[in-house]
């Protein structure tokens, strides 16, 4: 019991003297500027400050800024995609307090961004990080979050996300180059599960084939090791990205425990914090030196897309008031027959309406095939720009235009459309899991 004591007293002795510690850091903090001007959510160590940056809406997109843009300073992008809980939050505001220059001895966190939780809108959030130039990194930096693929919301929900994107690469005010793309993974991922697969066929689908030596893994909770699961689960999923000298895909380790609160002298933890700061010199170096990609590409796959969806819609359109049609025709020739021959006003009447249901037949019919053209036209474009042309809704689409095909007896456009399905089975087992 006494030993009980003793150890209650020690702990909270030692919880006493690291609070005192980080009272008297923060007094001569390098960063009083920022404290003074945020929020205390925890006192620590490390003490947790939520950030007031400028928030601007402008439709559907969020905007978030820290600091003001210097015009005559570089700036680096780097956009995040990945699924809900992969830890995009962590590493924004692991990015965040990196850019600041806050080290372990600081004893301090900065938050831009909550944790991460399921969002009830679709919009893209971009954070804007300036005035810190030459503190740790000598431009100030542009994090693009979009919103979780793959949750519950389905398909039309990633769509919306499309959308969203598209509308920030096309804005005045937007995001037009990009220099590093980060498939934001947890390091316990282990196999290719078909939401999973999901989640990076619609990722893969954004972009143009100009993106590929851009895009990075980034490996949340990490403990430091290799990440071999995570890197056999890319190659199952054949995300075509930038790679090592070893034919590797190029990935980043992250530690998410910057938050854990010090309660003594924890090697654990000055290991995890070191193990982050490691990894983010190198990321920021790579995105320093990376060739910035102009998102035009990015825009043009997003509007065909858009073009392809639009285009079946309407051909479907066309078919059902082609089926309402050719129906109609049949009740009126029957009609036809049963009617008195020698009532021969009732029949010109019934000829004059049949030969007018024959005639609005014939547009639909030329306006179906223009659509089905239409769409078979965007199809192929998607495969010539798109990183990934079978998104798990063009997959439905690609369906679609098989059948149809198929029932015109065009042989050449359904082997094309049947060869570009084959690129990537899972799609649709996924599009059904």
């Amino acid at each position: 019991m006494m030993s009980l004591y003793f150890e209650t007293l020690f702990v909270g002795q030692q919880k006493q003297s690291f609070n005192q510690r980080a009272e008297i850091s923060l007094i001569s903090s390098p960063h009083e500027d920022i404290i003074s001007n945020s929020f205390l959510i925890r006192s620590g160590p490390p003490a947790v400050y939520k950030l007031r940056p400028k928030k601007q809406k402008i439709g559907t997109l969020t905007r978030m800024t820290v600091g003001e843009k210097h015009p005559n300073k570089p700036n680096r992008t780097i956009l995040l995609v990945g699924e809900t809980g992969a830890g995009k939050s962590s590493l924004i505001n692991a990015l965040l307090n990196y850019t600041m220059g806050v080290k372990w001895e600081d004893e301090v966190w900065f938050e831009i961004v909550e944790e991460e939780r399921r969002s009830q809108t679709s919009d893209v959030i971009v954070y804007e990080i300036f005035g810190f130039e030459d503190e740790t990194l000598p431009y100030s930096l542009t994090i693009i979050n979009t919103p979780g693929y793959g949750d519950t919301r389905g398909i039309e929900h990633d769509d919306i996300i499309s959308h969203r994107l598209l509308d920030l690469f096309q804005s005045e005010d937007g995001v037009h180059e990009v220099h590093a793309v980060g498939l934001v993974m947890k390091a316990s991922v282990n196999r290719l599960s078909e939401p999973l697969r999901y989640i990076f066929d619609s990722v893969m689908s954004l972009f143009g084939k100009n993106m590929e030596k851009n895009i990075v893994a980034l490996i949340t909770h990490s403990d430091g090791s290799r990440p071999k699961n995570p890197l056999q689960v890319l190659e199952a999923a054949n995300i075509k990205c930038a790679k090592n000298e070893g034919s590797q895909p190029v990935y980043f380790l992250f530690n998410n425990c910057q938050l854990e609160e010090r309660m003594e002298e924890n090697t654990i933890l000055r290991n995890s914090w070191e193990l982050t700061q490691t990894n983010m010199d190198t990321l920021t170096n790579l995105l320093q030196k990376s060739n910035p990609q102009k998102l035009m590409k990015t825009a043009e796959v997003l509007n065909e897309r858009i073009r392809l969806k639009a285009s079946i819609q309407n051909l479907e359109h066309r078919i059902e008031l082609g089926e309402l049609k050719e129906t109609e025709i049949k009740q009126i020739r029957e009609a036809l027959k049963q009617t008195n021959h020698r009532n021969k006003i009732e029949i010109e009447k019934i000829l004059s309406l049949l030969e007018n249901l024959e005639k609005e037949m014939k547009v639909l019919t030329a306006e179906k095939e223009k659509w089905l053209s239409d769409c078979y036209q965007h199809a192929v474009r998607l495969e010539e720009i798109a990183l990934k042309a079978d998104s798990a809704s063009t997959v439905v689409h690609l369906d679609f235009l098989i059948e149809k095909m198929k029932e015109k007896g065009d042989t050449e456009k359904v082997q094309k459309l049947e060869e570009m399905r084959r690129e990537d089975g899972g799609t649709k087992e996924a599009v059904q899991a």
